[in-house]
């Protein structure tokens, strides 16, 4: 639920009751991922979505029927072959779909609303949701921040509520939402509880060094794709808000000294379109032993192949090298800025996702990826009989 968590928040403010569904656990082609909300008020209005309109009309009436119970509901939906009409994902995909009210007096709420409240003012926190197990545990929440401290608690054995924590923790560094299977008493191995947690994380940073045309078509898809954007350069005559007013932040400094005192992470991009060695050999060096993301330089593959001669003379090993991805972007064919820049987005995105980036015509490879760095805590599945 997290992922509407500005307009809950107002919700919560203006004391409206609600139910919220979550999408919990996915199999085959569905169209949204674990985290996905639907949310319903009191008055019938809605917000978020769960399958892209698949099955929203038969999620939003279980809202309805939440909010007027007060019960937890857990439901798969999937593809039916026996009946067009019936509902069901025409992608082919199934989704399971946990349906939580939150009211005035719900002991759900408190939590549910300090979660929204940090969301939505870009804090990082974790909320974890008991979605299935005994029915009276069924709903229950658990905030829990960077330090490893939480709020709330499920009503079980005091062990379960630390040791969710703990792993809740786990994916909150990564920024990733996924289930996890626990013991009643807290114990690792066991599955009477499969807990849902739902990471909310700052946006992942882009940086982008060289204040040139193509950078700034790059600053527009890279704010679309969700990233907080910050445009480098050593040249204050380039590096302007006039020239580039869609980025989050201008830094007029050499590119390497800025890298060096800036905080990056496990989902930072750095983009590299100065294509002059004395800017590119020096950050270069310094970001391939990063651990970032991803790191991109543009230019022709002779300057590509005179970047890596000098960094290897800078002591930049095959292994570093290995991870640079130049010249930057896909074979789209792009010649204008804007059609570079969605090639450079495209690299990412594939990079980002495991994908192959190659078209899905005629190709026999899954539409939706779970790259090798999608779930570095491999968090299994939901799986309801």
């Amino acid at each position: 639920m997290l992922d509407i968590a500005d307009e809950l928040h107002r919700w919560v403010g203006q004391g409206r009751d609600f139910a919220v569904a979550t999408v919990v656990a996915v199999g085959g082609s569905a169209p949204r991922q674990p985290g996905a909300a639907l949310a319903v008020d009191a008055d019938g209005t809605a917000i978020g979505s769960v399958s892209g309109g698949c099955v929203e009309g038969a999620v939003y009436e279980l809202c309805r029927q939440a909010l007027e119970h007060g019960e937890p509901v857990l439901e798969r939906f999937g593809y039916s072959d026996e009946d067009a009409f019936a509902v069901g994902l025409t992608c082919g995909g199934i989704i399971d779909i946990l349906v939580t009210p939150v009211r005035a007096g719900d002991p759900v709420r408190p939590v549910v609303a300090a979660a929204l409240a940090s969301a939505a003012g870009g804090e990082a926190a974790a909320l974890a949701r008991i979605v299935s197990g005994p029915a009276e545990l069924r709903g229950r929440a658990l905030l829990v921040r960077p330090d490893g401290s939480y709020d709330g608690g499920f009503g079980g054995h005091p062990e379960l509520d630390r040791t969710v924590a703990a792993e809740a923790r786990a994916l909150l560094d990564a920024g990733r939402t996924g289930t996890l299977e626990i013991g009643e008493q807290g114990s690792r191995c066991g599955a009477p509880l499969t807990v849902l947690v739902e990471s909310s994380v700052p946006p992942p940073r882009m940086i982008v060094f060289g204040a040139i045309d193509f950078a700034s078509a790059l600053v527009r898809i890279g704010r679309f794709l969700g990233y907080h954007v910050t445009v480098c350069d050593a040249r204050p005559v380039f590096a302007t808000r006039t020239r580039f007013p869609e980025a989050d932040e201008i830094v007029v400094e050499w590119p390497h000294r800025h890298l060096e005192r800036t905080d990056v992470d496990a989902r930072t991009v750095l983009c590299v379109l100065t294509h002059d060695a004395k800017f590119d050999v020096p950050l270069l060096r310094l970001a391939l032993r990063l651990p970032v993301a991803y790191v991109g330089a543009m230019g022709s593959r002779r300057t590509h192949l005179d970047r890596e001669r000098r960094l290897r003379e800078e002591g930049v090993t095959d292994l570093e090298l290995a991870r640079l991805r130049s010249p930057i972007g896909l074979d789209l064919g792009a010649r204008t800025p804007e059609e570079t820049a969605l090639s450079i987005a495209s690299e990412i995105v594939a990079h980002r996702r495991g994908g192959t980036g190659v078209p899905l015509t005629g190709a026999h490879t899954p539409i939706h990826h779970d790259g090798p760095s999608s779930n570095p805590a491999n968090v299994p599945s939901l799986r309801v009989s």
